[in-house]
């Protein structure tokens, strides 16, 4: 084994000595804005207002620390924020798991480049918890900021003109969430066992439990469900509502006799349960009421976007805006309560404003579909173009609307490459998270291709300057070496154009 120069270790050789550097993703890790990302993730996690404490006691040197005795909390030492920000990037770009993406982090050299590693180490990260925690402290404004870094390499690598940042494509589509297909019969039982386990955590001892009886009738309701027995079905599951029904009110009176403080514990879930319990006996759903289509995901919502496979699809509206050409996304936002796709506008088009800002451009061209009629006087910074406009809009914008199909398979992509078929992040936030993370994931693979396939202008210019110079020398060696010092100029003026590119 060869040792290392640059470390102590004589044992150990750098990842850069291990991988090949010409690869994408090795090129990218240099390429990247790391100091800027770090400072604007950091001011984000450590600017969050924090209660301090008043120190009275003041001096000729200004206010004294109350120091008191107490147990050391620093515990361990925290993990660098670039291996953190990079296994996001990581998780989307790749389409991995929490727990995969750290398991192939500890076997994958060139991932630890990119994470900043100097030496290979055989041992994961972080706990996959980890994440979680880290997503959380980021929010929404971090994601968006990791977001708008990946745009602002593909314009400074020159890997897409800045001039096409200003003409955008929005559509939106379904993020499913981690839900399972929300049945009467199904939510019904889960409510049951809901309010037997919070009446056990309360310490009331209810007069039945109707656990044997309420998991046939699950069973039940379902085989009858598959064999087109809907007659039974429904007798089924109102025998289901029937033993609900006691449990809730049971359980109430026994928490109010309790208390007001157990009463209010149990307020959530008494809350639900009769949200359940209403909308199982009803027909059509009232108004001012939406429905419950999971216990542990309320905010789920059914929407329909007329698709003949799938009629109803259970989680978020996500829109998402790319670039007219290059198919770069700009964009990316949760829309939680099933609103008109043309009411999203406004806001996605604010959002990717604020992700363009760094580069001092802002969309003037919105090419949507039919789903966005109507809403020019909300949007009057922007020209709408849509084919509903076919007689009042130029011919080259017809032919620039020819294609707006293109951010379909880019959608495509976010759900089967890039985790956006199926959101397991908790809560409103996760789902909002989740989608601003699979774009950023998106575009790091889309910068990876596109540094494969046209390379880094910088490095290109340097390499054709090498060449020339070789070629000159090589094949007019005396015209070279007798050549006068004016005329030496051009090899210092294509370096200067070389440098210039970078």
């Amino acid at each position: 084994m060869f040792s290392c120069p640059a470390t102590d270790d004589f044992f150990r050789l750098r990842i850069d000595h291990m991988i090949d550097l010409r690869h994408p993703l090795a090129v990218l890790a240099s390429r990247m804005p790391w100091q800027e990302i770090e400072a604007a993730v950091a001011h984000i996690l450590f600017c969050k207002g924090r209660a301090g404490v008043a120190m009275p006691d003041l001096d000729l040197f200004g206010e004294q620390v109350q120091r008191t005795p107490k147990a050391s909390a620093a515990g361990r030492p925290r993990i660098p924020l670039r291996v953190m920000i990079s296994l996001l990037y990581l998780k989307h770009a790749f389409n991995e798991s929490d727990e995969g993406v750290v398991e192939r982090w500890r076997d994958t050299p060139r991932w630890q480049y990119f994470s900043g590693s100097a030496y290979f180490e055989d041992r994961i990260p972080c706990d996959a918890t980890t994440l979680v925690k880290f997503r959380k402290l980021l929010g929404e404004e971090g994601v968006e900021e990791l977001l708008a870094q990946t745009i602002n390499v593909a314009v400074e690598l020159r890997l897409i003109p800045t001039q096409e940042l200003t003409r955008v494509i929005v559509d939106s589509t379904v993020q499913h969430k981690a839900i399972a297909h929300p049945t009467d019969s199904r939510l019904l039982e889960t409510a049951r066992s809901k309010l037997v386990q919070a009446a056990k955590g309360a310490g009331i001892a209810l007069k039945q439990t109707f656990a044997k009886e309420g998991r046939q009738l699950a069973y039940q309701a379902g085989r009858y469900a598959h064999a087109r027995q809907f007659k039974r079905m429904r007798r089924t599951i109102k025998r289901q509502r029937t033993v609900l029904g006691r449990l809730q009110r049971e359980l109430d009176r026994k928490a109010v006799a309790m208390g007001v403080a157990v009463r209010q514990a149990l307020a959530e879930v008494l809350d639900k349960t009769a949200r359940i319990h209403a909308q199982s006996g009803q027909r059509k759903v009232a108004k001012g009421q939406p429905k419950l289509y999971a216990w542990h995901a309320p905010e789920v919502d059914c929407i329909n976007k007329g698709k003949a496979r799938q009629p109803y699809e259970f989680g978020v509206k996500v829109s998402i805006a790319s670039t007219h050409r290059g198919n770069l996304i700009v964009g990316a936002r949760a829309f939680h309560g099933n609103p008109y796709d043309g009411h999203t506008l406004n806001e996605q088009l604010d959002q990717t404003t604020i992700l363009l800002q760094d580069n001092g451009v802002k969309p003037d061209q919105v090419f949507v579909d039919l789903g966005y009629q109507g809403v020019d006087g909300d949007n009057p910074e922007v020209r709408i173009i849509h084919r509903g406009k076919a007689r009042r809009i130029s011919p080259q914008e017809k032919k620039l609307l020819r294609r707006r199909q293109a951010i379909e398979p880019i959608i495509g992509h976010l759900k089967s490459d890039h985790r956006m078929d199926r959101c397991y992040l908790k809560g409103a936030i996760g789902d909002c998270l989740h989608a601003v993370l699979c774009a950023a994931g998106y575009n790091l693979q889309w910068l990876l291709r596109m540094i494969a396939r046209k390379g880094i202008p910088f490095l290109r210019g340097v390499f054709l300057c090498l060449f020339w110079q070789v070629w000159i020398i090589g094949w007019f060696p005396t015209t070279a070496n007798a050549m006068p010092p004016s005329g030496r100029s051009g090899g210092s003026k294509n370096r200067r154009q070389g440098l210039a590119l970078a």
